[in-house]
This record gives structure tokens, C-alpha cells and sequence, in this order.
């Protein structure tokens, strides 16, 4: 089996599930924080909603610079603040990545991406992996802190991997 293959599949298991979290998300709760330090409801959604994107940018960028120089350098998607705004930019990154996907072969995957602050290399290593880590494990991890906002503002929280309190029933 290709690795495209194996990526698509997958694109499609996390898509279903972190649909399942955004249409929970309460509105008007978009500036609600559960600890000073912490994202607000609003940016952790918006952030959980545009991660496939990352796949777009890994697929068809060498590298991605954090803060060019002569650039303000990276910049934040405009914060969403209703479960419908979340749900629809969800849908349209995924597209995207299972666009990008679609065009790119094994071998790409293979070939060194590179991630850079100020012009400096913070990381280099193969598109699979960043793929890996840097989408399907960190929408992973920032979708289980949105279940937990969920919880805290009283909104169910779906089954992701398994049954949760409010959903009893495999996702």
C-alpha cells in the first residue's frame, strides 16, 4: 500500500471525528479561557479546524520560514467563532490536503521538508514524517484539550477513539 494511501485513509478517520468535536462547540463561548495561559476557545477550534491545511503546505512548499526576514512572518487563520464557520473551514482544508495528496507520490513523501525561524533550520526531516507528526499527532493532541473546553462549558463531548460519557457508542 502507498504511503498517499494510508495518508488519505487517515485524513478521512481524523476529519470524521474532529467534525464530531467542532459541531459541539458552543457559540458565543469563542473568547473563553480555562486558565489565563491557555488558548481561548475560539483559537483552539479555529487551530483544530485549519490543521489539515498543514498537510497542503508540507506537500507542495520545501520548507516553511515562521518569521522570514523583511516578513511579520507567520500569521494565525482569522479566529472562527460559530460551530457552522469551524465545520465549514474543517471541510475545506481537508479537500485541500486530500487534493495535495492525491497529486504526490511515495517518493516526494521521502524527500527532506524543512522548518525554519528566522532563517535558521529547527527541523529537516522527511514530508511522511512531518505529515506524521507535525498534523495527524498535533490534531490529535489539540482536539483532546478542545474535548476537554467542551466539558468544561458543558458541551457533550463526542466519541473520538472510543465511547466518552456523553456519546457511548465507538466513534
Amino acid at each position: 500500500m502507498k504511503m498517499t494511501d494510508l495518508f488519505l485513509d487517515e485524513l478521512a478517520r481524523e476529519a470524521n471525528a474532529t467534525r464530531r468535536a467542532l459541531e459541539r462547540i458552543p457559540d458565543g463561548r469563542s473568547d473563553w479561557k480555562p486558565h489565563p495561559k491557555s488558548m481561548s476557545l475560539g483559537q483552539l477550534a479555529t487551530l483544530v479546524s485549519s490543521l489539515p491545511s498543514w498537510i497542503v503546505t508540507t506537500v507542495n512548499q520545501e520548507e516553511l520560514d515562521m518569521k522570514p526576514a523583511g516578513s511579520p512572518g507567520y500569521m494565525p487563520p482569522p479566529e472562527l467563532h460559530t460551530s457552522r464557520e469551524l465545520v465549514d473551514a474543517l471541510e475545506k482544508h481537508v479537500s485541500a490536503a486530500q487534493e495535495a495528496l492525491e497529486k504526490t507520490n511515495d517518493r516526494h513523501l521521502m524527500m527532506p521538508w524543512r522548518f525554519k525561524v528566522g532563517g535558521m533550520v529547527v527541523s529537516e526531516e522527511p514530508r511522511y514524517q512531518v505529515i506524521r507528526d507535525s498534523v495527524f499527532n498535533h490534531l490529535a493532541h489539540h482536539r483532546g484539550q478542545l474535548t476537554v473546553y467542551l466539558r468544561l462549558n458543558d458541551a457533550s463531548v463526542p466519541s473520538i477513539y472510543g465511547p466518552s460519557a456523553d456519546d457511548g457508542h465507538f466513534g
